[in-house]
């Protein structure tokens, strides 16, 4: 029978490990993510000059993503692959947050492990925090993947697109950024609405009103604002 692989993000994090876990376990890093999105360069031949090119994101297809391995990370991707082919299960151990999902997303995708997957999260690196992660497995958690993707494509549209205009507009090395690009936009709508507001005397009118004929003496109160 093989090792166990473990697979975590931070080389400092995997020595540390390793020496918790013992025999039986190979410890490894995939230090930090090992896929992104494709630079034009990277994108099939059809795409590549295409006007989205450049984030890696087709906006006019439902903002499909095109991931590939980091150039400096296929070093590392071919390592991992030929210690898996020695292994009996894989454990992805990276960090429990949107980032570390998806880097154990990616992990399996690019892996493509053919023996036994879990998800093994812990929340300090002790002895005893690890032990009882891996009694405690779980499945990869698609939402926070899906999350991050998000997130990144975003990153990628405002950075990429955005950002060169507010160079040209207003000086060079400022970056436009999926929160406080929308959130700039948001106060300089409030305000256009704040500016263009005209004061003027206004009143609410309350009543009390009466039914007539066969309902009659039926009374209701009634607002008009």
């Amino acid at each position: 029978m093989g090792d166990a692989l473990v697979i975590v993000e931070s080389p400092a994090k995997a020595k540390t490990i390793a020496g918790y876990l013992g025999d039986g376990f190979v410890v490894e890093s995939s230090i930090g993510h090992v896929r992104d999105l494709a630079k034009a360069s990277q994108l099939p031949e059809e795409f590549r000059k295409e006007s989205w090119a450049s984030t890696g994101v087709n906006v006019n297809d439902n903002f499909f993503g095109f991931y590939v391995v980091a150039p400096e990370k296929k070093a590392q991707v071919a390592h991992l692959k030929r210690r898996l082919k020695n292994a009996d299960v894989l454990y992805l151990a990276t960090d429990e947050d949107r980032e570390g999902e998806a880097i154990a997303w990616h992990l399996l995708e690019v892996l493509k492990p053919k023996v036994p997957v879990h998800r093994l999260v812990f929340h300090e690196i002790t002895k005893g925090a690890i032990t009882e992660a891996l009694a405690n497995t779980r499945d990869i958690d698609l939402d926070l993947v899906w999350a991050q993707r998000a997130r990144r494509k975003l990153d990628k549209l405002f950075g990429f697109d955005v950002s060169p205009v507010l160079w040209k507009m207003i000086g060079r090395g400022l970056s436009a950024g999926r929160v406080q690009s929308v959130a700039t936009r948001m106060i300089v709508e409030r305000e256009r609405e704040r500016m263009a507001f005209r004061s003027a005397d206004y009143w609410d009118l309350d009543c009390t009103l009466a039914t007539r004929g066969s309902g009659a003496g039926i009374e209701f109160k009634a607002r008009l604002l």
